[in-house]
């Protein structure tokens, strides 16, 4: 069942695109630290299943330097780790320093699929601007840049991601002081 954060008659302002940036900054430097605990976790598994001598000749060998399953493991542990706050609270970590949540229109939380789809829209578009950086070289930064900041960029108050999603990146109003 969602979660109401407010009225549907309220309406708060969307969120600035440099809050939004902030936001992003500070998240992902915490999903910098989810990953390598993930990384570490999966590599622990992976060397008691596979034994750590066997392992170790893997890793020398360059055997598991492209391993798919890690990969897999980090794009869901991380899709995990935003869905979580996104559907819970409206906000990830980040999002509670800058005062900005996601929402539906209606001032509701939004749902794993609308995270899921706000995360893949995300996630395609990193993935292709990099892509493109590895195969053509350098000169795609004109474009990557770019790419990404459209991604996140308000046009009248929505993202690409949000207009994905149908939802809203909002600036959360200041509590009052209490005397």
């Amino acid at each position: 069942m969602p979660r109401r954060f407010h009225n549907a008659e309220e309406l708060f302002p969307p969120a600035t695109f440099i809050k939004r940036a902030l936001a992003i900054i500070y998240d992902g430097l915490i999903s910098i630290a989810v990953l390598l605990v993930t990384s570490w976790i999966y590599t622990m598994i992976a060397g008691s299943l596979t034994g750590w001598d066997r392992y170790e000749q893997m890793a020398e060998a360059g055997q598991i330097s492209g391993d798919p399953g890690l990969t897999f493991v980090l794009f869901l542990v991380l899709y995990l780790f935003f869905a979580y706050f996104w559907t819970r609270i409206g906000q990830t970590l980040g999002m509670q320093v800058w005062r900005v949540r996601i929402e539906n229109l209606d001032g509701t939380s939004v749902s794993w699929t609308q995270s899921l789809i706000r995360y893949v829209t995300a996630a395609a578009v990193v993935f292709v601007t990099l892509l493109a950086s590895h195969y053509i070289g350098a000169i795609t930064l004109l474009i990557t840049i770019p790419a990404i900041i459209a991604l996140f960029l308000p046009i009248n108050g929505l993202s690409i991601t949000d207009r994905m999603s149908d939802s809203v990146v909002i600036q959360v109003p200041r509590e009052p002081k209490k005397k």
